[in-house]
């Protein structure tokens, strides 16, 4: 199940856990910082937890609100992973899911070339590379994901499908990468995932629902909390197995009496 927190810039303050609910934020009295405000009190931005995903939300007259670098005026959807700016000041989205044991793809196996890496923001905003084969992120001229930049290391990391995900792979880089927000050297990235280079450089992995067995997407996990429900007694579910077909033969008696009523009622 996904795990969701919003974490502050000040490592003094701890995470705010995100179950379903409303959530927020202000500006903390002479000290220049954010704080969690009270239900029905005034605040900056709220952040909406529901089935469907977080949502942002920019309250009336406020300006300085911006997510990964673009500025948000009334409501924008979150992903896991992304930079929200107030002021100025930052706070992650982050979250964490149980992950299976990594383990390099089958060589006898032929990759999901529907499994895509996405660039969101950076040098790459707009485009989409296939992970059909192992792709490299770094400065060299031979990379196949280059970042243009004299202080990105010349390779970074590796990407490639895996058992059970994507796996990255640090290749020596100074700072490693982010994943869903949260500082990591090598990971197991699943559908919807975020992996961040270097800050501003961002992607997210998109592949088919059921292109990695035994893992659920993020909108699903999610969603869990507010959609668990007690399971159906086997009595239930007989009886809802029961209903179709007794509607069916009900709608065909029906329509063989108007026949009937047709054929012989004229005459």
């Amino acid at each position: 199940m996904e795990v969701l927190k919003l974490r502050f810039a000040s490592a003094a303050r701890p995470d705010l856990p995100l179950g379903i609910g409303m959530y927020g934020i202000g500006r903390a009295r002479a000290r220049g910082d954010l704080d969690v405000v009270a239900p029905g009190q005034p605040a900056v931005v709220r952040f909406c937890v529901d089935r469907r995903g977080v949502w942002l939300s920019v309250s009336e007259g406020e300006r300085g609100v911006h997510v990964n670098g673009r500025e948000i005026r009334r409501l924008a959807m979150l992903r896991i992973g992304d930079a929200i700016y107030v002021d100025g000041i930052e706070m992650r989205l982050v979250g964490e899911r149980r992950r299976a044991a990594a383990a390099p793809a089958a060589r006898d196996g032929s990759p999901d070339p529907r499994v895509v890496l996405r660039g969101i923001g950076g040098q790459h905003h707009g485009r989409s590379f296939t992970l059909e084969h192992p792709r490299t992120v770094g400065r060299a001229a031979e990379a196949d994901i280059r970042i243009d930049d004299a202080a990105f290391a010349e390779r970074h990391a590796r990407l490639e499908i895996g058992e059970g995900g994507v796996l990255l792979r640090d290749l020596g880089s100074d700072e490693g990468s982010l994943v869903n927000g949260e500082a990591v050297r090598d990971a197991l990235l699943l559908p919807g995932d975020q992996v961040v280079f270097d800050s501003h450089h961002r992607f997210v992995v998109e592949a088919p629902v059921r292109a990695f067995a035994g893992q659920e997407p993020i909108a699903e996990a999610v969603a869990r909390e507010d959609s668990a429900g007690p399971a159906p007694t086997p009595a239930a579910a007989s009886r809802r197995g029961w209903r179709l077909p007794w509607l069916l033969l009900a709608a065909l008696g029906l329509a063989a009496l108007l026949s009937l009523l047709l054929l012989y009622g004229s005459g």
